[in-house]
């Protein structure tokens, strides 16, 4: 679903943009909120609260609380999303430049891909606005597989 890359350079790029994005904002970036953007950056695949607070060991002392109140952080500042259908989260490939996307997830390897396009987006809000409907949001989901695992099939 990605092309092959330095994936060690995507966790770092996620890095930089959430202290670029904390340091604009006069936010903190915690140690914690650090790793556990780090942790869902892992892999291209989504990434389980609990999944999560287990790779985070008694290193930081975390709690489920704990670890939502970082995702929250994360996701309200627009360096992650939340996966509905997954009840899991996947790093923001390009935090801030958009609110509406959508996401191919692979239904048996779960990587998740993102995807921007005003076209589809233009779709859901005439829809929206036709049936006098006010859209905060706009997320969509399309489970199917990825082109190596459906080559392997």
């Amino acid at each position: 679903m990605h092309e092959c890359h330095e994936h060690a350079l995507c966790v770092e790029d996620a890095v930089q943009a959430a202290n670029r994005i904390c340091d604009e904002r006069g936010l903190r970036f915690t140690d914690l909120r650090r790793r556990v953007l780090e942790l869902v950056w892992e892999n291209h695949g989504s990434a389980k609260a609990y999944d999560l607070l287990e790779k985070l060991g008694s290193d930081y002392s975390a709690k489920p609380p704990t670890v939502y109140r970082a995702l929250d952080f994360l996701q309200e500042n627009g360096l992650v999303h939340k996966i509905n259908s997954l009840n899991a989260y996947v790093g923001c490939s390009h935090p801030l430049k958009h609110q509406d996307c959508f996401f191919l997830i692979c239904s048996v390897c779960n990587e998740v891909q993102e995807c921007c396009t005003g076209q589809i987006v233009d779709v859901v809000r005439d829809m929206a606005k036709k049936s006098h409907f006010s859209p905060h949001h706009t997320t969509l989901e399309i489970e199917g597989e990825c082109e190596k695992c459906e080559a392997r099939s």
